[in-house]
């Protein structure tokens, strides 16, 4: 069986996204998705990150990122489309 070609994007959330355990929610849900990448809180109070898989499984992801976790409130997503990195194989929560 052929493998759905992988997507890269670069977002970036707006809303309340920080001091509400959004990041640890983020890799939750990478994991559970099979998405790749990486996150990590801004200086603007906004979360940014990498994502990385199918089209599929990045359209659940997000759907999943756009109502987050009981305490976020979250405003809006921004993503621009990135090189795919090959190798790349889990998803962790940057400083």
């Amino acid at each position: 069986m052929e493998q759905a070609a992988q997507q890269r994007f670069y977002f970036v959330v707006h809303g309340t996204v920080q001091g509400v355990g959004f990041r640890y929610f983020t890799r939750s849900q990478a994991r559970h998705h099979g998405v790749t990448g990486w996150c990590r809180n801004t200086n603007d109070n906004t979360v940014e990150g990498e994502a990385q898989a199918d089209e599929g499984k990045l359209a659940q992801f997000f759907k999943e990122l756009s109502i987050g976790p009981s305490h976020a409130k979250v405003d809006k997503i921004d993503k621009q489309e990135r090189e795919v990195e090959r190798g790349e194989n889990s998803f962790s929560i940057r400083d």
